[in-house]
């Protein structure tokens, strides 16, 4: 390893683990001694770490207030950045607000974390061009029971047993909070991006267990008859068309083959 190799690695270890070997390679003096030196950086690189983290969960920091800095300084100390870019820094602070003790016992926050996370994804996915009607109209009817569609990168599913989506609007637009609601039954959410603009919605029951299925890549035969089961056969085929439709054109789905 080269010296400059040594350097960076030591450094690194001092800046996540407080390892010490790194304090052979920097010098001190009588007005900036050794450890405020090292200091300095490591002050440094634990802030913006901090200041990403309040970047990706502005809506958490706004509720919180003050009490986000105590947030971001446990989830900085227990986790480190793996990524190239901050921009993805903060994927695990829903699970470390179900799990630590000073949290848990208020689980709309990790539900709040675990929407901007998802919300977070829909901007920031790939794009794709939307699968158009003109298209599925060209589909051979012999070919329909097996069709499989793929979906925009963009979309995400949430089930979420507390209002976060609408304290999370109000904290987004600076608007009366409403009072956080608690259901034991889940919403579904769905969440996705069509051209610049993010979107979302609740499901109905029978659309999210139909949308989750073609996600996971049943074909549209096997999709009916998921319909015929939870509606009868003879509304199946009007709400297989028109829940189809509506993803269309919402630009959910990107291509079928």
């Amino acid at each position: 390893m080269s010296n400059l190799a040594g350097v960076q690695v030591d450094f690194q270890a001092y800046l996540l683990r407080g390892s010490e070997a790194v304090a052979a390679h920097v010098m001190g003096s009588a007005r900036v001694p050794l450890e405020t030196r090292l200091g300095i950086y490591a002050g440094a690189y634990r802030s913006r770490l901090a200041e990403a983290l309040a970047a990706n969960y502005p809506a958490l920091a706004k509720l919180l207030d003050a009490d986000f800095d105590a947030l971001a300084s446990e989830y900085v100390r227990t986790h480190d950045s793996p990524f190239f870019s901050i921009r993805h820094y903060g994927d695990e602070l829903a699970r470390l607000l179900e799990a630590h003790e000073d949290y848990a016992a208020a689980p709309v926050l990790s539900q709040l974390a675990r929407w901007e996370w998802a919300m977070t994804h829909v901007f920031d996915a790939a794009d794709a061009p939307p699968l158009t009607h003109a298209t599925l109209a060209r589909v051979p009817p012999e070919q329909w029971a097996q069709l499989r569609f793929q979906w925009h990168p963009s979309v995400q599913r949430l089930a979420l047993n507390w209002n976060v989506p609408q304290l999370w609007q109000a904290l987004t637009d600076d608007t009366e909070r409403p009072p956080t609601a608690f259901s034991h039954t889940p919403t579904q959410w769905l969440l996705w991006r069509q051209e610049l603009t993010s979107y979302f919605r609740s499901l109905p029951p029978t659309e999210a267990a139909l949308l989750d299925a073609a996600r996971s890549g049943w074909p549209f035969g096997e999709l009916c008859a998921l319909l015929c089961d939870e509606l009868g056969d003879a509304q199946a085929p009007v709400q297989a068309a028109t829940l189809l439709r509506g993803w269309v054109d919402s630009g959910l789905i990107s291509g079928a083959a």
